[in-house]
């Protein structure tokens, strides 16, 4: 595998937001940017904003509970980047669930969150796509 083509994209930074609606209010309303999707699953808040014109969405959730945000690099085969990985000494901390797909997890030396996902839903942003769900 050509190391620089392991990551296809950086598409989404995966953000904590304990109080789900006052960080909903503050990237849209102190920041500018667009909703595109609240959802409610699983006892979870995930919300999808755009602050830019492409990609990285942001994705605000109130069940991460690590420091600052985890980039989430989309891969074309999960499973052959994850083996290519662990045979340079990439060593994963937790499997996760995006809207898109599971995510494996790692951190750097210095403690940032990084994680892997394949693609396994790929109309899910159009489906979400201005759907807000309400406590």
């Amino acid at each position: 595998m050509d190391s620089l083509r392991i990551f296809e994209s950086l598409d989404f930074l995966y953000v904590p937001a304990p109080d789900i609606d006052s960080s909903i209010d503050y990237y849209r309303n102190i920041l500018g940017g667009k909703l595109k999707w609240k959802i409610h699953a699983y006892g979870v808040w995930v919300a999808c904003i755009m602050l830019t014109r492409s990609e990285p969405y942001l994705l605000l959730t109130n069940h991460f509970d690590k420091k600052g945000p985890m980039q989430i690099y989309r891969v074309t085969d999960l499973n052959r980047t994850i083996s290519e990985l662990r045979s340079r000494g990439w060593k994963e901390e937790d499997e996760l669930e995006i809207p898109l797909g599971p995510c494996y997890t790692c951190s750097d030396p210095a403690n940032n969150f990084i994680a892997i996902y394949e693609n396994k839903r790929p109309n899910v942003m159009k489906e979400f796509e201005g759907r807000v769900d309400f406590k």
